[in-house]
């Protein structure tokens, strides 16, 4: 309001000025003779001296209405497009022409907010990322942790208890000719609680192959496996071109399979394929255990879910096949990555069927069912 009424005051009285200017071009030097009958003159009911002055002062405040009006209409222009910036919608409505140097204006503030936009979103991701990482170190390191103090303590308490066991064993059998029911409960009881351990140090293991690759990191699996349980393990492992995620996620599945195995198939024969045909790599987990049916989505099927997901993820398949008192078979599928050697070929005339086990024959009947259970 106060810029409107100094707008008009200015211009009234550029107006009275530029007409003083006019009159003095027309009348010359004020005289009483020229310039007196424009205020004694009233024919026109009022001086001519009035009509001047009431003309200028009007001129003056319509033009600063008018000016008022068009600011106050820019105003709600450029109000109307930073709105649009500020919620960031690309659609803008009809509103008043801006002049080009404020389009311009408009526009560089608009491509800034644009770009410091992208900038933070940016930052968010990466942010969200770093932290993601991090968890997932950290979850690392916990596991390496546990599975240290769990194979230096409990691990080897289990042992020693396990040779005491087997020493008293032996000594009754020595003295009595057979060792107490109790006393075997008790040495099959600790035999057990070992596999669990040796499974559960198994699952604990970090998935990260430490720049080795995957075929070499399931050859040390399979070895340090062999050298720990009491029961065959049998392998065949052939190089596979696979990327570095590939690799990574079906180690994790190889281990999760293996822990599966180890705790819950009671098994006395493990057979372990890793091959590549017609451009998928295939892996293969089959044991001649106690097998399942569906487990009706109890807590322990999480590790064959587990498992699922995991193939799915770097866009393989999974096949779990079990019969009671047959066995069990994990099958996973991988796209691998072209060979330029040819060495797949020759490893598929050495290999055998890859349907069957890991001498070519398959454990499971015909009447196998496909089902996820209590793993």
């Amino acid at each position: 309001m106060k810029a409107f009424i100094t707008r008009g005051v200015l211009l009234s009285l550029l107006f009275l000025s530029v007409s003083f200017g006019i009159l003095f071009l027309l009348l010359g030097v004020p005289a009483e003779e020229t310039w007196m009958p424009l205020i004694e003159d009233e024919r026109y009911d009022m001086p001519p001296a009035v009509w001047i002055l009431a003309g200028a002062v009007a001129l003056g405040w319509c033009l600063s209405a008018w000016s008022a009006l068009l600011v106050r209409s820019a105003g709600k222009s450029v109000e109307h497009r930073l709105a649009v910036l500020a919620g960031g919608s690309a659609e803008t409505d009809e509103t008043a022409p801006l002049p080009d140097k404020t389009e311009r204006v408009l526009a560089e503030v608009e491509s800034l907010i644009g770009t410091q936009r992208e900038r933070l979103k940016q930052i968010s991701d990466e942010r969200a990322e770093t932290q993601e990482e991090l968890v997932q170190e950290r979850l690392v390191q916990e596991r390496q942790r546990l599975a240290r103090e769990l194979h230096d303590s409990v691990s080897q308490q289990l042992f020693a208890a396990s040779m005491l066991l087997s020493a008293m064993a032996e000594k009754e059998r020595l003295e009595r000719g057979e060792p107490s029911k109790v006393l075997m409960q008790v040495e099959h009881t600790v035999q057990q609680a070992q596999v669990e351990m040796r499974a559960l140090l198994l699952h604990l293991r970090p998935a990260a192959l430490n720049d080795k690759t995957l075929s070499d990191g399931l050859r040390m699996l399979l070895r340090e496996l062999d050298e720990k349980v009491h029961f065959e393990i049998r392998g065949r492992i052939e190089d596979v071109p696979l990327s570095k995620g590939a690799e990574d996620h079906l180690f994790r599945i190889a281990q999760e399979t293996l822990s599966n195995a180890l705790r819950h198939a009671k098994a006395t024969e493990l057979d372990v394929l890793f091959v590549e045909r017609d451009g998928l790599a295939i892996f293969r987990v089959q044991d001649n255990g106690v097998g399942f049916r569906d487990g009706g989505g109890k807590a322990g099927s999480y590790g064959l879910r587990n498992v699922r997901e995991r193939a799915i993820e770097i866009g393989g398949t999974c096949k779990i096949v079990s019969v009671p008192s047959q066995g069990t078979i994990v099958e996973v599928k991988v796209p691998a990555l072209p060979s330029s050697d040819g060495e797949g070929g020759a490893q598929s005339a050495e290999a055998g069927d890859p349907s069957g086990g890991a001498d070519g024959t398959a454990l499971l009947q015909p009447e196998q069912e496909e089902t996820e259970g209590s793993r």
